[in-house]
């Protein structure tokens, strides 16, 4: 009788029933919300490369662009909570909630419904000009802006997005009366501002670096808490006596109830695929300085982030019905 039973249990165990599923066992979808390009598809296809070198299973980089990347987020919301997507996503995440609640508008998503993972990387957004332009300081451009009053035109990523936010909260705080210039995405953005479209825009340093670099924009502030390392040249505008700070981080996210195990399994791969030299390299080369949080201290980042940036969210959406 004792051998039978041994018998039964091992049988079980090779069969794998009752026992925890190894993860991933199949493909792993990584979802981008937005087009092509951009700091999401930037962080996303070295992730995707090798993820796939440690597990051997597929992670497809899905681009699922709409509604300042609500569409695709939305799409992760509505999955099924087993770890098989993730969402690789900026402040946009929240910055859509917060201005349908500003607008009487039903969000397609609650944050409820998604779960931080990790932060890949946090940059300081640069507030730019092209470098034909009269400005070499931001105060420059302040005077010139109340003197042409209402004239001057800054583009950015879209209605809300991770660029106009900020942008907008530089413009009350300086008292400027400003047109803006929407486009699809921060690439775009600054586009318009190179072709003389708009006279100011803000970007992530990955967009925004190329040009400085190659002498058609020049940085006039950082909205970083301290000067970036690596760009210590251009001041802050707390420096400059405006209380503003943001930044266009890139964070990894899932849907919402994954079991606790498969949580830390998928945190546990992505650790490991953020410390590989590979995608260290390829931030590297994207002028992107890798900022990796776990879980924990993503969440705090991301509450502090959300309260900074989201308060400013309801006051555009009042100034704008004026």
């Amino acid at each position: 009788m004792k051998r039978l039973l041994s018998a039964v249990v091992l049988g079980l165990c090779a069969t794998g029933v009752g026992a925890q599923e190894v993860y991933p066992s199949r493909a792993v979808s990584i979802i981008v919300p937005n087009p092509p390009g951009g700091m999401n598809q930037i962080t996303a296809q070295p992730l995707s490369a090798i993820m796939e070198k440690f597990t051997k299973q597929p992670a497809p980089v899905l681009n699922k662009p709409g509604g300042t990347a609500a569409v695709g987020t939305a799409y992760v919301a509505a999955q099924k909570p087993d770890g098989y997507n993730i969402l690789v996503t900026t402040p946009n995440i929240y910055l859509v909630v917060e201005k349908n609640k500003a607008q009487n508008i039903e969000s397609p998503y609650k944050l409820e419904q998604i779960q931080p993972l990790a932060l890949t990387s946090a940059d300081p957004l640069f507030l730019v000009v092209q470098i034909e332009s009269p400005y070499k300081t931001l105060k420059e451009l302040i005077a010139d802006a109340k003197a042409k009053d209402g004239q001057l035109t800054y583009s950015t990523s879209g209605p809300y997005g991770v660029t106009h936010v900020p942008l907008a909260m530089f413009t009350h705080a300086a008292s400027l009366r400003m047109r803006h210039l929407p486009t699809t995405g921060g690439g775009p953005a600054i586009t318009q501002l190179l072709g003389g479209h708009s006279q100011v825009s803000g970007g992530g340093i990955a967009v925004v670096a190329p040009h400085i670099k190659g002498g058609k924009l020049r940085a006039l502030a950082s909205w970083g808490a301290k000067r970036h390392p690596n760009w210590a040249d251009i001041p802050t505008f707390k420096e400059l006596g405006y209380d503003l700070e943001a930044y266009l981080w890139v964070g990894l996210f899932t849907t919402a109830g994954v079991p606790e195990p498969t949580l830390k399994a998928m945190r546990d791969l992505i650790r490991r695929a953020i410390n590989d030299p590979i995608y260290q390299q390829a931030m590297q080369k994207a002028n992107v300085d890798i900022d990796y949080r776990d879980t924990p201290e993503f969440v705090q980042f991301f509450r502090e982030d959300h309260k900074r940036l989201g308060a400013a969210v309801p006051r555009i959406a009042a100034e704008e019905k004026k």
